[in-house]
């Protein structure tokens, strides 16, 4: 132990030359905040943190580390939820500190930035020039767009627009052995290795530099609310939708549970509370046949069941309508002080049975599962609140995860459409991938990252890498 203590002390002091002693922690009690991200359920303390302030502050910093062979975990602002960014008695490297928009390309309509600045920054960066940035994740107002990149985040508007991995040209990232490299698309011959890089959650090492692709704002927008009296009819509404040709901005479903929870918060958007389930629908473009748009949208809603469905006046009622669904996930906070969230992707033609299965499933577990998705591309995200220091209660609502993650399966699903795989997702992989395609993910590993040093023991079980079978696992190279 002394040992690891003498080597632990001289790494802190090689990093704290580089970036500044008070940007090293290395004290428990300052390495507490550091220990989850936003899905509460998994606790990993790293042996260290470090916040490099620029560029090459980074790249020394991951070059220092491969010097002694130490694994890292990339942090952006700890949003995540999958236990993708936790280091387990390891180094954690945080870039919230890379905050710097170096440019914006009006006519190019792109943005250079650095892996930490946040989400929403941008867009009100690019304001100015009538853009914005598309993906839109629900955290967006405290995300990094490094991590986005990662995890190849989504959001509701990305229906239309696509996830992150569309919206990225180029990035600079530093590997794991230190290398600065340049990824693109392989337009002018060669393998997308942006493609590979960009939901890699880190494994691959980490963005120093990114160019990203700005939206021309629309010229017009309309924000719907449809309020049904079944969460059936809601999705029936959803897939009727889609096969009418129109493909809205935005389709998102809350069921009653979450409607109550939003609107017993600080964040109530006026959601009906008698609502068996909501769908809060967005259509924009060019002004011209936008309201045959919104027109068509209502009638379908109205054939599957609707209530009622009512048009925001204004930007500031649009704005409420989507404070709501935006902060769902906080509102949820009131109800329990632990949330397990799930992220799993279903046909569209299957929701309807599938969250009635999903009721079935809470009901018989006792625990309460409230419903908030992007319901346009079938991306289900089941919240169950609970108290993770009841024992009895925590075994049961990990239980009732379970069987909904596997009846998504089942249903020709698969397990994650923005949040990953990291930790929490690890025991549905080789139920979902085959022994040779999952090996083929570790060569592609392999070739960023020979050492796997980068974020270590995520996304693909080690047991299911050919090479790796029968070798200990990493523990950071900090142990004496």
């Amino acid at each position: 132990m002394a040992g690891a203590a003498l080597r632990v002390e001289s790494l802190a002091a090689d990093l704290g030359a580089i970036v500044g002693a008070r940007h090293v922690l290395t004290r428990h009690s300052t390495l507490l905040a550091y220990e989850s991200d936003a899905l509460p359920g998994y606790h990993k303390r790293p042996r260290l943190a470090v916040f490099p302030g620029t560029q090459e502050e980074l790249v020394s910093v991951v070059r220092r580390l491969a010097a002694d062979g130490v694994p890292f975990v990339a942090r952006g602002a700890g949003t995540g939820l999958s236990g993708g960014a936790l280091a387990d008695d390891t180094v954690l490297i945080g870039v919230q500190r890379l905050r710097r928009i170096i440019n914006i390309d009006a006519d190019a309509r792109t943005a250079t930035v650095e892996p930490g600045v946040v989400n929403a920054t941008l867009t009100r960066a690019a304001a100015a020039f009538h853009l914005h940035y598309a993906p839109d994740p629900s955290s967006q107002a405290a995300c990094t767009l490094g991590g986005n990149v990662a995890e190849n985040a989504g959001g509701p508007h990305c229906l239309k627009y696509g996830v992150t991995l569309n919206h990225v040209l180029r990035a600079t990232v530093v590997l794991p052995d230190g290398e600065l490299v340049t990824l693109d698309r392989g337009d002018h011959g060669g393998y997308d290795l942006l493609g590979a890089f960009v939901g890699s959650e880190g494994c691959f090492g980490i963005a120093v530099e990114l160019t990203l692709k700005l939206t021309p704002n629309p010229e017009a927008i309309i924000t719907m609310l449809a309020d049904f009296t079944s969460v059936a009819e809601a999705a029936d509404a959803t897939s009727r939708i889609i096969a009418a040709g129109i493909v809205p901005a935005a389709l998102e479903l809350m069921d009653q549970a979450t409607i109550r929870a939003v609107e017993e918060s600080v964040y109530a958007a006026g959601y009906p509370v008698d609502a068996a389930a909501v769908l809060l629908i967005e259509v924009d473009g060019p002004r011209a046949g936008l309201d045959a748009d919104a027109d068509a949208v209502t009638a379908i809603c109205s054939a599957a069941g609707a209530r009622d469905v009512k048009r925001a006046t204004d930007a500031a009622a649009r704005e409420r309508l989507w404070q709501g669904r935006k902060k769902a996930f906080g509102a949820m906070g009131r109800v329990a002080p632990h949330l397990v969230v799930q992220d799993a992707v279903v046909p569209r033609t299957q929701l309807a049975e599938l969250l009635g299965d999903i009721a079935s499933i809470g009901a018989r577990h006792g625990v309460r599962v409230c419903n908030v998705f992007h319901a346009g591309d079938g991306n289900l995200h089941p919240n169950i609140p609970y108290d993770a220091d009841d024992a009895d209660e925590s075994a049961r609502v990990h239980a009732a995860m379970q069987e909904i993650m596997e009846r998504c399966i089942a249903a020709g699903g698969t397990i994650t459409g923005e949040h990953g795989v990291g930790l929490d997702k690890l025991p549905y992989m080789e139920r979902l991938f085959t022994a040779d395609t999952l090996d083929a993910m570790c060569t592609l590993r392999e070739t960023f990252d020979p050492a796997r040093r980068a974020n270590p023991g995520k996304v693909v079980p080690l047991r299911s890498c050919r090479e790796w079978q029968g070798l200990p696992a990493l523990r950071g190279g900090l142990a004496g």
